[in-house]
């Protein structure tokens, strides 16, 4: 069986935050997310985490998706590895990839092809290494016929090995029973006191086994972040990879400026998406919508020819040719169906707008089903809370809600219904009334007059 062991235990003293530096999101999601990800879609099943600072803030993200193991004190890569061990033991016939849960553009085909190749040389360790324009600050890998002699770390190479563009991206694939007992020789007799998962390489070779290394197309592999300016690059190139791949795939960009979308976004071809647009988690776009600018959608399902400006939409369904905004929210568990048209500083929560509804201004609807064609004028108002609980307006098909008109839930207006402009209505209406509710006008002539002398 082959596993995964990632090394999460790490604090980023630099990054100046009380969460674990694996937690640290690049897109939205953690690095240590992407690491996972990587795993899985590389078919590795069984992955174990090591924990260190603040564990139980990275297995509360975790939950049940993968086993966890503590370093008590941070001594080294190989350490963290060490505090595995039991659960190396469970499976031993296999392979064990050891990567850093803080390295999030580790892909899964890099994952695949170092284990075919580490498989097909026989090898007992096989370093994952990546070339590079600038190797300043990273270990040399030296290379032999038959694999690799060592790791040279920058501050131990040679002004000749200095010069090497190959790196080491702290991903490597061991024979499990071999990590086994490499994991027993790595001693921690260095200024540090640390032990050291670098050492398998020449552990290895005096053992008479054999090490080798496969090098990455992905020159991303090894970056990672250890302060915040780290941690905005690494957001900037993931940015980039997800805009340069929905361009690939028929999305227009008039201008990249302020655009955040998630890798787990997908879009339609033929779809705009204009400056200022964050799209997050599992968002849905449809093909030939405009989105923008200034949106932010998440998780919400949008459909085809949709129009959305300045909106702000989460967790809800968008059906094909909608217009919304400028100014518009669209709360949770909402449902806009297809061909509704919602104007400016409009609200939605909670409730279904029926097809080809308009909502032209200013109004706020929720918790409430609204029918086919309705007209819900400037300033109304689904009075959905009384202190105490919530509940639901229905508005029937072809109703004609007017200018200021307050719904007291629990209310029904029936189909064809209209209100006056400025009724508050208590009570259920029936279909095809005409319901008015403006209270007693009280006029009190000379008022001002009085009031005005009275305060001089």
């Amino acid at each position: 069986m082959n596993q995964a062991v990632i090394l999460a235990g790490g604090q980023g003293k630099r990054m100046k935050a009380p969460i674990p530096k694996p937690l640290f999101q690049v897109l939205g999601e953690p690095m240590l997310g992407w690491v996972i990800s990587a795993c899985e879609q590389a078919d590795l099943k069984r992955i174990c985490v090591i924990t260190g600072y603040e564990a139980e803030q990275i297995k509360a993200y975790l939950g049940t998706r993968c086993e966890t193991r503590f370093q008590a004190e941070r001594r080294g890569t190989g350490h963290a590895v060490m505090q595995a061990r039991d659960y190396l033991e469970e499976h031993t016939e296999g392979n064990t990839l050891v990567l850093c849960g803080d390295a999030p553009f580790v892909d899964s085909d890099t994952i695949k092809n170092a284990l075919d190749a580490h498989v097909k040389q026989s090898n007992a360790v096989t370093v994952i290494t990546s070339e590079v324009e600038n190797p300043f600050g990273y270990g040399r890998i030296l290379r032999t016929e038959s694999g690799i002699s060592a790791i040279v770390e920058e501050k131990d190479a040679t002004d000749e090995q200095r010069k090497i563009c190959e790196i080491n991206s702290g991903c490597y694939w061991f024979r499990t029973d071999r990590l086994l007992e490499l994991l027993d020789r790595i001693g921690d007799n260095n200024v540090q006191h640390e032990y050291y998962l670098t050492d398998t390489v020449g552990i290895a070779i005096g053992m008479g086994l054999r090490a080798g290394a496969f090098c990455s197309q992905n020159p991303d592999v090894v970056l990672g972040a250890n302060d915040r300016k780290d941690l905005l690059k690494l957001n900037e190139a993931a940015r980039l990879a997800v805009l340069e791949k929905h361009m690939e795939n028929g999305i227009g960009f008039v201008c990249t400026d302020g655009i955040i979308i998630e890798r787990g976004v997908k879009i339609g071809a033929g779809t705009e998406i204009l400056p200022g647009v964050i799209l997050r988690g599992k968002t849905l776009i449809g093909e030939n919508c405009k989105i923008g600018p200034n949106c932010v959608i998440e998780n919400t399902v949008v459909g085809d020819n949709v129009t959305l400006n300045t909106v702000q939409a989460y967790e809800s369904q968008i059906d094909s040719d909608v217009k919304c905004g400028p100014y518009v929210h669209v709360r949770p568990n909402s449902h806009i169906c297809k061909g509704v048209a919602i104007g400016d500083f409009v609200e939605i929560k909670n409730s279904e707008i029926g097809k080809y509804t308009m909502i032209a201004h200013l109004a706020y609807i929720g918790d409430s089903d609204v029918g086919k064609r309705v007209n819900i004028g400037c300033g109304c108002v689904t009075v959905n809370f009384d202190g105490v609980k919530k509940s639901r307006c229905v508005i029937g098909d072809n109703a004609f809600v007017g200018c200021n008109t307050n719904l007291i839930a629990p209310v029904t207006l029936g189909k064809g219904v209209y209100t006056a402009a400025g009724s508050t209505i208590t009570t259920d209406i029936p279909d095809y009334a005409l319901a008015i509710d403006r209270g007693t006008l009280q006029i009190k002539e000379g008022y001002t007059l009085r009031k005005f002398k009275k305060d001089e």
